[in-house]
C-alpha cells in the first residue's frame, strides 16, 4: 500500500465522514456545475477522489446512469458503498491513486475533482493529472475541479495544499481547455470553521474539421 493509501485510509478509519472537514450532505456547487454542462442522463462522469461524498447518491437520484467514484482509500469507497446499499451496484468503484490511473481515450463526459487537486505540490504529478485528465475526457468534454481559494487554508489534513484563482488553476492546465465560468464557495466546516474555495468549469476543444 502506497503512503497517500495509508494517509487516507487512517483518515476514514478514524473519523466519521460528517466529522471530516470537507463534509457537505450535498455538494450544491458540483451539482450546479454539472447541470450547467448540459448532459444528458447516459452521460459518463467520474468522481475523482469521490471518497464518502453523496454526490454520487444525488446524481443517481437524478438518473445519471454511468457513474464512476475514484479514491486512493479503499476505507472510504467501502463506506460509500455501504451507504448506497444496493444501489451502489449501480455505479464503478476504482481504488488507485489518481497519478497511477490509466483510463480509454474519451471515455468520460465529466471529469469531477472537489479537493484532489490541490494536494499535487509535486509539479510532475500536476502533470501527468492533467495530461490524463485530458485523455480520459471526450472532445467537448467537461472538467470541473474545485480548490482552495487563494483566501483558504494551507494545509489539509495534515498535508500541504496549492491554493489557487481561477487564473493560475487554468494556467496549470497547459492551455489544452477553456475556462468556461468560476464561482466561489465559502464551505462551512462540522466544526464551524470557513473554508475558501473556487470552483472552475473547464472545456475540452473540439478538435476542428479539416
Amino acid at each position: 500500500m502506497s503512503d497517500t493509501a495509508t494517509h487516507w485510509n487512517s483518515i476514514y478509519h478514524s473519523k466519521d465522514p460528517a466529522q471530516l472537514s470537507w463534509y457537505q450532505p450535498h455538494l450544491t456547487r458540483s451539482l450546479e456545475l454539472i447541470a450547467r454542462t448540459g448532459v444528458g442522463r447516459e452521460a459518463h462522469l467520474i468522481d475523482v477522489g469521490g471518497g464518502t461524498s453523496t454526490l454520487v447518491d444525488d446524481l443517481l437520484t437524478q438518473g445519471f446512469r454511468h457513474l464512476t467514484v475514484l479514491d486512493v482509500s479503499s476505507k472510504a469507497l467501502e463506506m460509500s458503498r455501504a451507504r448506497l446499499g444496493e444501489r451502489a451496484k449501480a455505479v464503478t468503484w476504482i481504488n488507485t491513486d489518481i497519478i497511477a490511473a490509466q483510463f480509454p481515450s474519451g471515455r468520460y463526459d465529466i471529469w469531477h475533482d472537489r479537493a484532489v487537486f490541490h494536494f499535487l505540490t509535486n509539479t510532475e504529478d500536476r502533470r501527468h493529472y492533467v495530461a490524463t485528465m485530458r485523455e480520459a475526457l471526450k472532445p467537448g468534454g467537461h472538467a470541473i475541479l474545485a480548490t482552495f481559494a487563494l483566501q483558504g487554508p494551507p494545509r489539509c489534513s495534515g498535508l500541504e495544499v496549492i491554493r489557487y484563482s481561477p487564473e493560475t488553476l487554468h494556467a496549470e492546465l497547459d492551455g489544452g481547455f477553456k475556462l468556461i465560468e468560476a464561482l466561489d464557495e465559502a464551505h462551512q466546516t462540522p466544526f464551524h470553521t470557513v473554508q475558501q474555495f473556487v470552483y472552475c468549469r473547464f472545456q475540452k476543444p473540439v478538435p476542428a474539421l479539416a
